[in-house]
């Protein structure tokens, strides 16, 4: 059984949300840089070899927003690049929640387990485990690590998902751009 401490589960709206804490990353400025003694980084690329910007740009992955619970996005997310199901998209949330429906539909073979206090303060034991793949408009995530709920009605995509994008939210649409 593996513990995880300072899990955060909150009921909203009938929906359960899961935050699994994890280590804060920084923008990649490249290979070839600097940062100067009052921290900014500069670019070297012209001692590098590089000077000119890369030829191309990053594909930019557009999802259309289907509804919104509250105020929060509902999207369309793929797994195993075959089934598709309706998830809460929250930049707050760290992990990557399933329901039953979608682990049953999956045929999700959980490996571990963690426990965690929910809002109303009691403890609840989520089984947990890897799905081979979680896609969204063209983002894609491999061997992406999910607990699953065993009462929620819809999954939460959570940093464990976009955590290698930048993100822009807009009324109908989410813009993952890949770093």
């Amino acid at each position: 059984m593996k513990n995880i401490k300072n899990i955060t589960i909150a009921a909203i709206s009938g929906m359960m949300f899961l935050t699994i804490p994890s280590a804060a990353t920084a923008n990649d400025p490249g290979g070839c840089f600097m940062v100067t003694s009052s921290g900014k980084t500069v670019s070297l690329r012209s001692l590098c070899g590089t000077t000119t910007a890369p030829s191309s740009t990053p594909t930019v992955f557009k999802v259309p927003i289907k509804r919104r619970s509250g105020k929060t996005p509902i999207i369309d997310v793929t797994f195993n690049g075959t089934q598709t199901f309706e998830m809460v998209f929250d930049t707050g949330a760290t992990g990557i929640l399933i329901t039953e429906k979608i682990a049953q539909a999956l045929n999700f073979q959980p490996s571990g387990r963690v426990k965690a206090r929910i809002a109303d303060g009691s403890i609840v034991e989520f089984k947990t485990g890897r799905v081979l793949t979680i896609g969204v408009g063209g983002a894609l995530v491999n061997n992406a690590q999910v607990a699953v709920a065993p009462k929620a009605n819809i999954g939460l995509l959570g940093h464990g998902f976009f955590e290698q994008y930048d993100l822009k939210i807009s009324k109908n649409t989410i813009e993952f751009i890949p770093r």
